[in-house]
C-alpha cells in the first residue's frame, strides 16, 4: 500500500477520496455496522463442535461453514448499501464494481481459533481506493477506512484515514495512541505463523534469532487483532510473513492511525514482503534484530 509521507510512514496510503463520494467517517460507520453484525453472527452461532467444512492451501488451512456464512452476511449488507463498490473476500474472492473503492473482507480472522474454540477471532472489515484485479499488490491500496471486531471481547477497533484509531468496549470508545516503544530487551513482541512447511522453518528460525534479544514472544494466530493490540499497547510490536490483504488491511489502519510505524521487513510499504508494525522508536531496532531487510 502506497507510502505515507511522516515518521510512520511505510504502508499504504491512508489518505481520503479525492473525488465526490462517501466520506471516510461514512466508511468507516458502515464498516463497523456489518462487522459488527457478522462478529454477533459468528459469536451467537458457534456450535458446541465446529466442524471443517473444506481446507485451501493444506489441510491446516480450514475453512468452516460460519466463514462462509460471515462472507455471505457482509457481502449483502453491502450489496444494499454500496451497490457499485467491489469487494474482495478471502472465501468468495474478487466482485467487481464499478466505484474505484472495494471492501477487503475476512469474515473470521483466526478461522483455527475459531474451531478450537479459542476466544481470539475477529471479523476483519476495509475499504481501500483501488481495484485489486488491476493493482494487485496490496502495497498499492489505498484504504480509507476500517473495522475489526472481536465479538468474544465485546471490542470494537475501528479507523479512518486521517481520522484516528480508536477502540470502543464496555467502558465506551477512546483514542488509541502509539508509544515509541521501550528497548528491545524489554519489548513484548507478537508474531504468526504460516501453513507451509518450509515458510515455517524459516519462521522458525527467525523466532530462534529474536527471543533471546527480547523480553518474550506472543503467538495469538490473529493478524488483525495483533495489529489492534499494537495499536492499544497490549503488545510492543507485531512481525508476520505472508499474509494476505484480509489478513492485514483493517488492522493495518488501526494502527497505523493510532501512530505505529507499519513497514514490510526492508522498511518498504507493507504487504507481501512481510509486515512489522511496532512504535516509531522501536521499530528501526526491531527490523534490523528480525534482520529480514
Amino acid at each position: 500500500m502506497d507510502a505515507v509521507p511522516g515518521p510512520t510512514s511505510a504502508g499504504p496510503t491512508s489518505a481520503g477520496p479525492t473525488s465526490a463520494g462517501p466520506t471516510p467517517t461514512e466508511l468507516r460507520r458502515l464498516a463497523v455496522e456489518i462487522a459488527t453484525a457478522a462478529g454477533e453472527l459468528i459469536c451467537a452461532g458457534r456450535p458446541d463442535r465446529v466442524e471443517v467444512a473444506a481446507t485451501k492451501s493444506g489441510p491446516t488451512d480450514v475453512v468452516t461453514a460460519m466463514d462462509t456464512a460471515s462472507e455471505q452476511l457482509l457481502r449483502q449488507r453491502l450489496r444494499s448499501a454500496r451497490p457499485q463498490d467491489g469487494v474482495l473476500g478471502e472465501e468468495e474472492g474478487w466482485t467487481a464494481g464499478s466505484s474505484g473503492l472495494t471492501w477487503v473482507l475476512d469474515p473470521i480472522d483466526g478461522t483455527v481459533n475459531y474451531l478450537y474454540g479459542l476466544r481470539s477471532y475477529a471479523v476483519s472489515v476495509a475499504v481501500v481506493a483501488h481495484d485489486p484485479a488491476a493493482a494487485p499488490d496490496p502495497a498499492t491500496w489505498t484504504v480509507l477506512a476500517a473495522a475489526v471486531v472481536d465479538p468474544s471481547a465485546a471490542e470494537t477497533w475501528s479507523a479512518q484515514a486521517g481520522g484516528g484509531a480508536t477502540l470502543t468496549d464496555a467502558r465506551g470508545t477512546r483514542p488509541l495512541h502509539v508509544a515509541p516503544g521501550p528497548a528491545l530487551g524489554q519489548a513484548l513482541v507478537a508474531t504468526g505463523f504460516g501453513y507451509d512447511a518450509a515458510r515455517r522453518a524459516e519462521q522458525a528460525a527467525v523466532l530462534t534469532r529474536l527471543l533471546p534479544r527480547v523480553r518474550d514472544l506472543r503467538r495469538i494466530g490473529t493478524a488483525s487483532l495483533d495489529l489492534c493490540a499494537v495499536a492499544a499497547g497490549r503488545v510492543d510490536a507485531y512481525y508476520e510473513l505472508g499474509l494476505n490483504p484480509w489478513d492485514f488491511a483493517g488492522g493495518w489502519l488501526v494502527a497505523r492511525e493510532a501512530g505505529a510505524v507499519v513497514t514490510d521487513f526492508a522498511g518498504g510499504p507493507a504487504g507481501s514482503h512481510g509486515l512489522l508494525a511496532a512504535g516509531p522508536g522501536l521499530h528501526p531496532v526491531l527490523r534490523d534484530g528480525l534482520g529480514l531487510g
